[in-house]
């Protein structure tokens, strides 16, 4: 799971609390697909040997932890590539090939981040890493802001549908703005325009430095309080230690902040008081309705650092199984590559993060969900393949795909997106992340019902996992997406043995060396969910009906409509 790149370790320690089911179920409301059929799968069905095969391939040693442009994507990419063929997809890449080349803008801070801040005649520096953590993805040679205002716009929310707006009357181009994370309903008593405690798209931290940018803020430091956060400031820093990458954009100087970053609460609660402000009487001011932002005294800020950047290419890989009757739509199936590479050694000295959970496990169920559709009938509609790069690096394979798609994305019915199986047994229920708010979840429930299964809602949905994963990209296209991942109440030992077990895997082997793949994994779990998987996406590949985003789904607007391609309306 992505980490875009600081948010990464508390995103998938979340996990825990959101794949923990309290009891699985079946949503209310009509599912957009076909009930799925129990007929046998073909090709002799989901086969734990061949998971086990693929996994034992993909985070082997030789295939050095899989980091994009390295050695390791070239060797996991030819992989996925050979066995996507000899499982009878056709390429659907660039030029016919098998591969989408994915072309990223990196950036890497060289020498000191020098930080001053001015304010009541009084100079204070801060310490990058320590008080602050700053970055820039806008392309030039570095970041130097001189005597810069400060300006408080609350949360940094405009939500015209929720008549609500931290800028109105405030201008801050030119400025840095200081914002709260998270959205105001996180620290309400009682559920408010946000909807709860619930993570709105709106709280999320890429958000508010969109909305910033829109409005030609110099810089945005958004103040960092671990619980609202749903992560610690080591996370911040630890993200912001190494280079940052994005998609290569026309518009990146506009579309990004000359800098941005993160200031720890106690550094902000001093910059408040030498403001003449009290920090937690303006938080509490910013949660209200009518909220007015300001110039906080006459604080400014000096900031600069240098900046080396480069371009670099990586890969989706990208295989195709035509529709039958209905070839010009398609159901994408979907997972990151993806993993760390060679970083620093654990006790034992082993340095290679080899990602077998995260996110082999996905890779090695895509291959097989390949080989038995391909053994099968022909679907109706196509089935698309993609094994996306870049998603621990922010969901970049995903963004550069849902912003160059190789088909077009107002025929695309669905996007399913997997993430994490678990090797700590089989389990009676398959989860999804965060709340969707969309049709698929049912689709989900009515397919995991099938094979005796439950659905698990995401019970943490303060953690905002619904924005983490890479299907996020494609909702924000319209297209209705959904990341699945493994259940909690296992068959041999509940919810408790499965807390346990998923536990040890976050405090021992997650993003490090020891997320590795050996013989002694118990298959049944990854086994039963992509069975899951495959009864859900036969339904919508064999369906006529469309996917939808629910009434009060913030991406139910951007979905695109082409009546010519479809046999019957949204549902």
């Amino acid at each position: 799971m992505s980490r875009p790149r600081c948010l990464t370790a508390i995103a998938c320690t979340l996990l825990l609390a959101a794949c923990t089911p309290s009891t699985p179920v079946v949503p209310d409301g009509a599912a957009s697909a076909t009930a799925p059929a129990t007929a046998a799968i073909p090709g002799g069905g989901i086969q734990a040997d061949n998971l086990a095969r693929h996994l034992s391939v993909l985070a082997s040693d030789e295939f050095e932890g899989r980091a994009p442009t390295t050695e390791g994507e070239r060797l996991t990419v030819d992989y996925i590539s050979a066995q996507f063929a000899q499982a009878g997809l056709e390429p659907g890449g660039d030029d016919g090939g098998w591969t989408q080349a994915v072309t990223l803008e990196r950036s890497v801070i060289e020498g000191p981040v020098t930080a001053q801040l001015h304010v009541g005649g009084a100079t204070r520096a801060l310490a990058n890493g320590d008080d602050i953590a700053v970055e820039t993805l806008r392309p030039g040679t570095g970041v130097d802001l001189s005597d810069t205002p400060l300006v408080f716009a609350g949360y940094g929310i405009t939500a015209p549908e929720l008549d609500w707006d931290d800028y109105a009357g405030l201008d801050v181009a030119g400025k840095v703005v200081v914002v709260l994370i998270n959205d105001p309903d996180f620290e309400a008593a009682e559920p408010g325009r946000f909807g709860g405690r619930a993570l709105t798209w709106y709280g999320r931290w890429t958000y508010k430095y969109e909305e910033a940018a829109k409005r030609g803020a110099a810089g945005v430091l958004i103040v960092h309080e671990t619980e609202p956060a749903s992560y610690p400031w080591a996370t911040v820093r630890n993200g912001r230690a190494g280079p940052q990458y994005d998609i290569v954009r026309a518009d990146a100087d506009t579309h990004h902040l000359p800098m941005r970053g993160w200031i720890q609460r106690s550094v902000a609660e001093q910059l408040f008081q030498d403001a003449g402000l009290d920090f937690d009487a303006e938080k509490r001011r910013a949660q209200q309705a009518g909220f007015r932002g300001g110039a906080l005294g006459d604080a400014t800020l000096d900031l600069a650092f240098k900046v080396k950047r480069d371009r670099v290419t990586s890969h989706n890989v990208v295989g195709v199984l035509p529709g039958a009757s209905q070839p010009d739509e398609t159901v994408i199936l979907s997972g990151h590559w993806d993993s760390f590479g060679v970083g620093e050694p654990d006790d034992n000295g082993d340095a290679i993060i080899n990602g077998a959970v995260d996110n082999a496990t996905a890779i090695a169920s895509m291959i097989e969900l390949a080989r038995v559709f391909a053994a099968g009938p022909r679907p109706a509609r196509t089935l698309q393949f993609i094994a996306l790069t870049a998603e621990e690096n922010g969901l970049l394979g995903a963004t550069y795909y849902a912003a160059n798609p190789l088909r077009p994305l107002e025929t695309t019915a669905a996007v399913l997106n997997m993430e994490m199986w678990s090797p700590d047994g089989e389990t009676h229920d398959i989860s999804s992340w965060g709340k969707g708010r969309v049709s698929l979840e049912r689709d989900l429930a009515t397919a995991a019902a099938v094979e005796g299964r439950g659905w698990s809602p995401d019970p943490n949905l303060e953690a905002g996992l619904f924005y983490r994963a890479d299907h996020f990209a494609f909702a924000q296209a319209g297209v209705p997406a959904i990341t699945i991942g493994p259940g909690m109440d296992q068959l041999d030992g509940g919810i408790v043995g499965g807390k346990a077990a998923r536990a040890d895997y976050f405090a021992n082997r997650y993003h490090q060396p020891g997320d590795a793949f050996d013989d002694s994994w118990d298959m049944a779990g990854p086994t039963a969910d992509t069975r899951t998987v495959y009864r859900l996406a036969e339904a919508l590949a064999n369906g006529k009906g469309w996917p939808a985003w629910d009434a009060d789904s913030e991406f139910s607007a951007r979905r695109v409509t082409s009546d010519a391609a479809r046999a019957e309306p949204a549902r």
